[in-house]
């Protein structure tokens, strides 16, 4: 339940009730509330929302970077490439890449 609260700022009361209901575990909501509130744990509003940059850093493994862009092989081809960036490992993959025809 604590877990829940400090993982999930904007999960209020109610809602860590319903998501232990949810998961067999039968307790009164009022009980629910005063675990919270003993442990310093406010209501939703009341918490510190999460910022942008630390919602990016705590999803940083499953969101990936996508770029797609234009090169020139030494022989004057123009590629077209499209690669994605992992943020966790910062490991760089080409996806596909397709040759300009000359013409």
């Amino acid at each position: 339940m604590l877990r829940l609260a400090r993982q999930n700022p904007a999960r209020g009361y109610r809602r860590i009730h319903g998501e232990l209901l949810v998961l067999g575990l039968k307790i009164a909501a009022s009980t629910v509330w005063q675990i919270l509130k003993d442990a310093g744990i406010d209501p939703a509003p009341e918490r510190a929302s999460t910022t942008w940059p630390a919602f990016l850093r705590s999803q940083a493994d499953a969101l990936p970077a996508c770029g797609f862009f234009e090169t020139h092989t030494v022989n004057g081809a123009r590629l077209y490439v499209l690669a994605v960036i992992e943020h966790t490992s910062r490991r760089s993959r080409v996806l596909g890449a397709t040759a300009e025809e000359q013409g």
